[in-house]
């Protein structure tokens, strides 16, 4: 039996002719990355260990970018542990206030992630990097610590599930309909422990950010990766970034997938996910009339240079509506530059939107746009759970750039035209 490219890439990494779906493995790593709030508790296990140094001082990624500048006083002092740890220990890529951005932004952006590559994060969306070729998944901090000192990863392979995407994207749709789409279909467990690999004509019409924003939310269907085929798309993303040399893997002919579901991207809507699962996902048929408090343009999903550009375009000329607070975070310091020099801050500021630093802040409920209780938020980031961006009994509604910048317009939940 054939294997599927994610298979290929675990067989690779740790020295296997061929894996099966369901065999433990220890393989090898090309990275380990931690954030300001996973890496002290890695690092207090690393300690524990009795281990004096990290396997590779170029391999080990730490990205300040939850509660980044600091908002109290316990995430500065996680903050300066992880500063003091990654000092002693030469930690090369370190990326603190100035230098950070969304860690799941920043690392593509860099060039830190290539092609056939097997990543770690202890961040459930470090399966972004599966939209570069790559194998990426979360994990605990304890299996950070490991992966730090050792440079490797024990893993179960992962059964799959094949998504056949045909067609092109319609106006205004962009990959969180999609990913959006896929979850209503499948359901918040229905990849559980599995690789999402999408293939397919349809692949070559999604770009960098589309890719980035569907593979990001993988795990919002529960599964262990998501992963596309590298195409000139990636090759051309990739290019000026690194000077690593792509490994390239494609799936077998004869590769078992558990399921395989076709998907033509010319039928997929403007999609809203309603509260407290990103499973509920519905269509402009099938939403009433929401007035909202709060809209929030960002995040490791949906924070890149072309999703500003989206909301940008909607947004120019006009102003928010009245009672509601739109809040716009470029995911990266080089976005932020980017967008600063095409105007597109001046248009957001124009609008009423306040512009902030690179954070992850409010999308997990940590600073930057806390919910009060009943307040209700149009959101392009990646979880709308109970409490979520604060008060356990406000809501967030997750959506593109497109339709939240239509939302804040509006002043309740709305299509982009």
């Amino acid at each position: 039996m054939g294997m599927t490219m994610t298979q290929k890439i675990l067989a690779a990494h740790c020295g296997e002719k061929s894996v099966e779906a369901g065999q433990i493995i220890m393989a090898d790593l090309d990275l380990v990355l931690g954030n300001d709030i996973t890496t002290p508790v890695a690092i207090n296990e690393f300690n524990k260990a009795g281990c004096d140094c990290v396997y590779n001082k170029n391999k080990v990624v730490f990205v300040m970018d939850h509660f980044v500048p600091n908002k109290d006083i316990k995430a500065a002092e996680q903050s300066k542990q992880i500063r003091e740890f990654a000092r002693d220990k030469g930690v090369v890529n370190f990326f603190d206030v100035g230098t950070m951005g969304v860690e799941h932004a920043l690392l593509p952006e860099k060039g830190m992630v290539v092609s056939g590559d097997l990543v770690i994060g202890a961040d459930s969306h470090t399966c972004t990097y599966g939209a570069l070729g790559a194998f990426s998944t979360g994990v605990g901090s304890t299996d950070m610590a490991a992966g730090m000192a050792t440079g490797k990863v024990w893993l179960k392979v992962p059964p799959a599930i094949k998504f056949n995407l045909t067609g092109a994207l319609p106006k205004n749709v962009g990959g969180k309909d999609v990913i959006l789409h896929i979850l209503g279909l499948i359901g918040v467990d229905g990849a559980l422990y599995k690789s999402m690999e999408f293939t397919g004509d349809g692949v070559k019409s999604l770009s960098m950010s589309d890719r980035l924003c569907i593979a990001n939310m993988a795990i919002e269907g529960g599964a262990k990766n998501g992963i596309f085929p590298v195409d000139g798309v990636t090759v051309a993303y990739l290019k000026g970034r690194t000077d690593r040399k792509p490994v390239v893997y494609e799936a077998d002919p004869d590769a078992e997938y558990e399921r395989i579901i076709d998907i033509d991207l010319a039928k997929i809507r403007q999609t809203v996910a309603f509260p407290h699962l990103p499973e509920n996902a519905r269509t402009f048929d099938d939403i009433p009339d929401i007035p909202i408090d709060q809209v929030v343009i960002g995040s490791c999903t949906n924070g890149r240079l072309e999703d500003l550009i989206v909301a940008a375009g909607i947004l120019k000329g006009k102003k928010i509506a009245d009672g509601v607070r739109c809040i716009v975070l470029p995911a990266t310091q080089q976005i932020y530059l980017d967008a600063m020099e095409m105007g597109l801050l001046k248009t957001f500021i124009d609008a009423g939107c306040a512009v902030s630093t690179p954070t992850c802040g409010p999308c997990l409920g940590g600073h930057m746009g806390i919910l009060a209780k009943g307040e209700r938020c149009v959101a392009t980031t990646n979880r709308n759970f109970v409490g979520r961006m604060g008060h356990p009994e406000s809501e967030v509604y997750l959506a593109s750039p497109a339709v939240a910048a239509a939302s804040a317009l509006a002043g309740k939940i709305a299509p982009a035209e």
